[in-house]
């Protein structure tokens, strides 16, 4: 299995209490069983960005949660139903637990989703639960075909304060459905993900479990301010393409993208002032955190820190080719343990995936600005393998402080460096020569940025809701 735990940002407290009442009435004459109908109270307690000024659940528009029925279109009466709220306060839609089977739906703004702990949202296999979109503007095209993409399970545009949460609750995509038809190039379109958001502002995703996501898990494009925190992914190692988090994850924990040659040129929406804190990752056909290789936006000022990799290919990748264009700049990485690795440190200029051949070649990446700090890594196979452009290498790579211990079959070569240039201080084994030995002096030479940005200062509020729902009881 692949697996990717984000922890939080900050520290979030999410419980829920449950209260059942239960009164059994005893007949004396040793009588009969009766089943009847009782109130049940749920309360939830959790923080978030925004608390809500309204509530309902979802059984209150005819949701079934068996596992069986459908509850696309009770989601969308929800939805529609709650988004009267918008001015008001906002709207919460609670989950309870069960199965709820659904095709694809789109959020509204001022809106929760909250889902119980036993709670599951079902991916629907019935294909006309799934919409159609146009590819994405800085694509051109789907990644699994030329033409559109099915519409996310859920799915928001242009949308503000919009909290996706839960008490660990469950979305499961039922991906196999999909990895089949996609194995069989049977689609005409790019599988679904399970979350995704566009144009939209002030996200928060947190204390969810994502299993088996058709394609990638949480997918925010063109969209700022957006938290992602307490969130399990779990999807088998050789699933195609079921990236953890894309923000624009068989496959990487985090990809950071930016569109595709010559459309994310024209485009022109970089990824900046990225964070990653907290991050546990298990893939071992694919990296930790991959930046590119649609990087033709631009990709700058990403900090990752506190991670730790199991059994995975790689801990971080730079992926990119002649023809993307844009660049990937200002990478900060430190505090990172890594076990069992093909390699630590992996950088690709020969990545040649095209959206099409309309490509520009003379459209050169630039690599600059990469630094790594303060890492341990052991059972290696090779430390790194860094291939930059002939005639545009990549540049400002700083290592430093970085012990990486070698697997008894490990590759003789510890360190492949082409086209590459920068230094290191402290590492073992030694490096390239192209990344000069600066001295144990230099050991905190690498910067790692002291500033906070935006997304740190997030101010969480504790909400609380009482929910009631109706139970079967057996009386006796």
């Amino acid at each position: 299995m692949k697996f990717c735990r984000r922890g939080p940002i900050r520290a979030q407290v999410s419980k829920e209490v449950a209260v059942l009442l239960v009164v059994a009435l005893l007949s004396i004459g040793g009588g009969e069983s009766r089943k009847g109908r009782i109130l049940v109270d749920e309360s939830i307690e959790y923080t978030a960005i925004s608390c809500r000024g309204h509530s309902a659940s979802l059984t209150d528009f005819g949701g079934v949660g068996d596992g069986k029925t459908s509850n696309t279109k009770a989601i969308k009466a929800a939805i529609d139903n709650l988004s009267q709220y918008a001015s008001d306060g906002g709207a919460q839609l609670y989950v309870p637990a069960g199965k709820w089977l659904t095709g694809s739906f789109s959020l509204t703004s001022h809106f929760t989703l909250y889902l119980h702990k036993d709670a599951v949202l079902l991916a629907s296999q019935d294909m006309n639960e799934w919409p159609v979109l146009k590819p994405l503007p800085s694509y051109g095209r789907g990644r699994d075909a030329a033409g559109g993409r099915f519409t996310s399970l859920v799915f928001g545009t242009n949308l503000t304060d919009v909290v996706i949460t839960g008490d660990n609750g469950t979305i499961d995509g039922q991906g196999a459905f999909w990895w089949s038809k996609f194995h069989g190039g049977k689609l005409k379109y790019t599988r679904p993900y399970l979350i995704e958001v566009m144009f939209s502002d002030n996200v928060q995703i947190s204390n969810l479990t994502l299993l088996n996501s058709p394609s990638w898990n949480v997918h925010p494009v063109y969209s700022s301010n957006i938290l992602v925190q307490g969130i399990t992914i779990i999807a088998p190692v050789k699933s195609p393409n079921t990236d953890g988090i894309n923000p624009v994850s068989g496959d990487d924990c985090v990809a950071v993208k930016s569109g595709w040659d010559e459309y994310g040129i024209a485009f022109g929406w970089p990824t900046k002032q990225l964070i990653i804190r907290r991050l546990t990752c298990i893939s071992p056909y694919s990296a930790v955190i991959a930046l590119g290789s649609e990087m033709s936006g631009g990709i700058q000022d990403v900090r990752a820190e506190d991670i730790v990799a199991i059994n995975t290919e790689s801990g971080v990748r730079i992926k990119t080719a002649v023809g993307r264009g844009g660049y990937v700049k200002d990478i900060y990485v430190q505090r990172m343990t890594m076990h069992t690795m093909k390699w630590v440190f992996l950088m690709n200029g020969n990545y040649k995936a095209h959206a099409d051949n309309n490509y520009d070649p003379n459209a050169l990446p630039v690599i600059q600005g990469i630094n790594y700090r303060d890492m341990v890594a052991e059972n290696v196979s090779m430390a790194a393998r860094l291939e930059g452009i002939s005639g545009d290498p990549f540049t400002n790579i700083c290592v430093s402080n970085v012990t990486i211990g070698m697997a008894a079959k490990s590759k003789k070569v510890k360190w492949m460096c082409t086209d590459v240039a920068g230094i290191t201080s402290g590492v073992t084994p030694q490096p390239c020569d192209s990344l000069p030995n600066q001295g144990s002096e230099k050991i905190t030479t690498c910067e790692f940025p002291t500033d906070s940005l935006p997304i740190d200062n997030v101010e969480f509020k504790k909400c609380t809701y009482r929910m009631s729902s109706a139970r079967t009881l057996l009386r006796v």
